[in-house]
């Protein structure tokens, strides 16, 4: 199998990222299926991508005939048959639960065609442990992309022992074409690089919030204005999601058993009571409806 081989990509999971990556797919000239079980997700998706879009044609970032043309290679279904059946690639962006995703990779493997490589875009679960339930484990990698998606120019390509070259080497065939830089990472290990390095930085900044060595607008201070990071760490957080990094810790546990990795009582309060960042207008900070910090 060869990127000639590539015509149509199905992404499953509409949320902050799979709608994103879908819409790099279409752009980068695929046939592009957009599948969530929810069709309220799918019309958000939907909106926000137009929204998205409009803002590049005034920018100039691409022409309107660019912009119509990806939409047209774009579908939006509740239908898993109908978006993974005639799928060449699949890249799952499902929750970042162990289970969910392998029940996806079971449908998957059962409606996408034998040739098709399925992807996830974990950031934390390494393939090994969901490519078991498939009968192709040796076409099933991680290819990770970095929020937003439309932004970021990263993708990590994670091997595990079963993945083939040839697949391996497809997935970064599929990053250039959709204009992405494509690393690999040729043995699985939790968190891949960004990660474990993001992890580490992030876990201390909680820890000095919880012991009360200072509030988090202030670590947050002190990291892009010493560090020169963009955004600080609790920033991050709420861009990111709030539930997406304590299913992460929660993932890292459940393999390490150190409680190092737990899910800090910080995170755990935040996702109990629903504030889990930019999404939900408060998470660290509170957000105005465009997604500014009230106040700023």
């Amino acid at each position: 199998m060869n990127m000639a081989d590539i015509q149509t990509v199905c992404v499953v999971g509409s949320g902050s990222m799979g709608h994103q990556i879908a819409m790099l797919c279409a752009l980068g000239g695929f046939q592009t299926f957009l599948q969530d079980v929810r069709e309220e997700a799918l019309k958000r998706a939907e909106h926000s991508l137009r929204e998205r879009m409009n803002d590049w044609v005034e920018k100039g970032k691409i022409s309107e005939t660019a912009k119509n043309d990806a939409f047209s290679r774009l579908v939006f279904t509740t239908d898993l048959k109908e978006a993974a059946q005639g799928a060449d690639f699949v890249i799952e962006a499902v929750v970042e639960k162990l289970e969910v995703k392998r029940d996806v990779f079971r449908r998957l493997d059962e409606i996408a065609p034998a040739h098709a490589v399925l992807a996830t875009n974990s950031s934390t679960i390494v393939n090994s442990l969901i490519a078991d339930v498939t009968s192709r484990p040796e076409k099933v990698c991680n290819m990770h992309f970095f929020f937003p998606p439309l932004v970021m120019d990263c993708i990590e390509v994670v091997m595990s022992d079963q993945t083939s070259d040839e697949t391996a080497q497809v997935v970064l065939d599929v990053c250039r074409k959709i204009n992405r830089n494509g690393i690999l990472l040729k043995k699985e290990i939790s968190g891949f690089v960004a990660n474990r390095i993001l992890g580490a930085m992030q876990r201390e900044a909680l820890n000095l919030y919880e012991q009360g060595v200072a509030d988090y607008e202030d670590i947050d201070l002190i990291v892009t204005k010493a560090l020169g990071h963009p955004l600080g760490p609790f920033q991050l957080f709420d861009l990111s999601g709030i539930d997406v990094a304590y299913y992460v810790m929660q993932q890292r546990y459940a393999e390490t058993g150190d409680p190092e990795d737990r899910p800090t009582k910080t995170l755990e309060e935040k996702v109990n009571k629903g504030e889990l960042g930019r999404k939900t207008g408060k998470g660290f900070y509170e957000y105005d409806e465009k997604g500014r910090i009230r106040g700023e």
